[in-house]
């Protein structure tokens, strides 16, 4: 496991470099009058990624670990198992957005995630499913201007489009 985590802690470093790198194609700085330039938040959020990546592969160098620990498996059989539903949970999800929208599908994910994956309870389930696509629509399409799929649910949002712009 020890060397796993030091390989993906190298891979997700290079991968994040070069998208780093791809970022800087749209102007990463502020733009007067339009906002951040297209290329801020992938290039920030590459950044934070490198950062955490580097940090990972600095705890496992100062790791001393016995042959035993150092060679334990990366993944077992129940964490694949988590892993497949997850991924398929994604899947579903990204197929949603373009038909019911990103705030039917993303609420969904985040109920299915927290209810059955997590096992936590429905008012905390409830609380972040119907705060996050609120938080999200705000920060996306009200202050970053970036529009998301919204699928039927487009006449909607209408009524806050006139609000808000």
């Amino acid at each position: 496991m020890h060397r796993a985590e030091m390989i993906m802690a190298i891979a997700l470093m290079a991968l994040s470099s070069v998208f780093m790198i791809m970022a800087t194609d749209l102007p990463i700085g502020w733009v007067r009058g339009s906002g951040p330039g297209g290329g801020a938040f992938p290039f920030w959020l590459s950044a934070i990624m490198f950062v955490s990546a580097a940090f990972i592969l600095i705890r496992e160098l100062r790791k001393r670990l016995t042959r035993q620990q150092a060679l334990r498996h990366f993944i077992d059989s129940v964490a694949l198992l988590d892993i497949g539903l997850v991924v398929g949970a994604l899947l579903i999800t990204i197929g949603l957005m373009h038909v019911v929208g990103t705030y039917i599908a993303l609420p969904l994910f985040l109920a299915f995630y927290l209810r059955v994956m997590g096992q936590h309870g429905w008012l905390l389930t409830a609380a972040i499913a119907l705060i996050t696509p609120v938080v999200v629509f705000l920060f996306f399409e009200v202050t970053l201007r970036i529009l998301l799929p919204k699928g039927i649910t487009e006449p909607l949002f209408y009524p806050l489009y006139a609000f808000f712009f």
